[in-house]
């Protein structure tokens, strides 16, 4: 389960990306496309939709691969995730996501604590 939790904090293991490409549905593609599409203000095709999760081997969507600040940074850094950077608390690439989202935050706090163990 911990390697579903992107570097972000997000869950992996519920995004509608990684579920359409697992399953290969293609119904759920287009669905994601269009909200994402909607909420980025960028077309995004139901084609593009292909992830397999942030921190494992496999497919990537064309952001998560090679246009996310945070996955560059904390990949660039060897982090396991940013939970375990000195700066999360500060940081503001990560700042939107964790203030949008509670769950994130704390999977990040998780995770840094498995890494202690």
């Amino acid at each position: 389960m911990e390697k579903l939790i992107a570097y972000c904090g997000l869950d992996c293991g519920k995004c509608d990306a990684r579920i359409a490409t697992l399953n290969n549905d293609e119904e759920l593609r287009k669905k994601t496309a269009a909200l994402w599409s909607k909420l980025n203000q960028v077309e995004i095709l139901p084609e593009q939709i292909n992830c397999e999760g942030c921190r494992v081997d496999g497919k990537k969507t064309g952001f998560c691969e090679s246009l996310c600040q945070i996955r560059q940074c904390a990949s660039s850094k060897e982090l396991e995730t940013c939970g375990d950077c000195a700066q999360m608390n500060s940081c503001e690439k990560l700042a939107a996501i964790l203030s949008n989202n509670d769950t994130a935050k704390k999977n990040l706090l998780s995770c840094r604590e498995a890494n202690k163990e």
